[in-house]
């Protein structure tokens, strides 16, 4: 049974927080990119996302292989990738595609990469922008480079790569959803420290990281992708062998109406806890409709960030109650208070604060995964 071992959540083309390749897109270029898997097995394939595209992407080819050192690929686990029995592939506007199997086997959290080879003029590229570890590029066809040496250049975002998926024996794997604390932001950047990660590694499950930097629960965004409510479809509940679907969303629906200055925050319409509470019945009754267990997560002290007033105190204050009191999930996990600070309660504990008063850095993550570990664990 294939199931997803690695994902990241598709996004439209944008200038994103740092610079990237998405506007430009590709062309006559190879693309490599690294991503640790939750799940082994002994056959990889590929899932290809072109959500954003608006003409036909060519892929001219693709291969799969244990990743070595930077942009290195492990001698002798090269592995070519075909699709539909064929070297390349064309994926439709707004299509995807998957990848036949290819026979490498990869152990639980180990790192693959991905090279593609993009001949033809491929636009604005569906990305993903936080990956917090480097993609790389080069020139012409280097499907098959060992060494890495071709690889001149890098950047820190994910393109067209949606998935991977392993031929593997359990599929009781678990997806985080959520916003840029999901995604890795205050993580530090190629370490793996990312609270999928850290979740991994204490269950021994397959996490996949369904956060998108920026994310909002009600209203779409340019920069920040597809609502929750609209997207989990598509960025968890189509991907094969998740039992468990993790809630931590909602803080930038309540936190961008209070920052002024931020341009990419507008329009930043102000909510109050019931609209915020009916998105997250809706989460529910999205993945209860696939059968999968749903834990709901407090969203995080953040007081003395640019997120925090009166009115988002307020609220967040209103939606934690909730999540603790209603009874409407399968279980719950109380981060707030777990990552709160002795002498505040709504300011994050500084030994777990990555700067910003907002995110968690290292530290805070891994107590968020044991705070989940332990939900989890806790399940007969």
């Amino acid at each position: 049974m294939f199931v997803s071992a690695w994902t990241a959540s598709p996004q439209l083309s944008s200038e994103g927080f740092t610079p990237n390749w998405s506007r430009e897109g590709f062309w006559c270029q190879s693309l490599r990119q690294v991503v640790r898997v939750g799940a082994g097995g002994g056959r990889v394939r590929i899932r290809l996302s072109h959500a954003y595209g608006t003409s036909p992407l060519r892929i001219a080819g693709a291969t799969v292989a244990r990743a070595g050192e930077g942009a290195a690929v492990e001698p002798g686990s090269l592995r070519r990738l075909t699709f539909g029995g064929a070297d390349g592939a064309t994926i439709p506007a707004r299509g995807q595609i998957v990848s036949d199997p290819a026979g490498l086997a990869v152990e639980p959290l180990e790192s693959v990469t991905v090279t593609l080879h993009l001949d033809a003029v491929t636009g604005p590229a569906t990305f993903h922008a936080q990956a917090f570890t480097p993609s790389y590029r080069g020139a012409g066809d280097r499907l098959d480079d060992i060494g890495g040496e071709a690889f001149g250049e890098t950047t820190e975002s994910w393109y067209f790569l949606s998935a991977v998926e392993v031929d593997a024996d359990r599929a009781d794997g678990v997806a985080l959803f959520g916003d840029s604390v999901t995604d890795g932001f205050g993580s530090t950047p190629g370490a793996n420290r990312r609270w999928s990660d850290a979740l991994a590694e204490r269950t021994g499950r397959s996490v996949l990281n369904a956060g998108i930097g920026g994310n909002l629960l009600l209203n779409d965004s340019a920069w920040y992708g597809e609502k929750g409510t609209g997207r989990l479809r598509r960025d968890v509940l189509e991907h094969a062998g998740v039992r468990t679907l993790v809630v931590l969303h909602g803080l930038n629906d309540i936190g961008f109406s209070e920052t002024a200055g931020e341009p990419t925050y507008k329009p930043a319409p102000v909510h109050e806890a019931g609209e915020l509470v009916a998105g997250y019945r809706e989460l529910i009754r999205q993945a209860r409709g696939r059968g999968l267990r749903v834990i709901g997560a407090t969203l995080l002290p953040f007081a003395g960030s640019d997120h925090w007033g009166e009115r988002a105190a307020r609220v967040s204050h209103e939606v934690n109650e909730w999540i603790r009191g209603s009874g409407e999930w399968d279980a719950v996990v109380d981060l707030h208070r777990a990552l709160a600070g002795p002498a505040d309660p709504d300011r994050l504990r500084a030994a777990y604060d990555f700067g910003d008063h907002l995110h968690p850095n290292d530290a805070g993550i891994a107590v968020m995964a044991e705070e989940v570990a332990n939900c989890l664990r806790g399940r007969a």
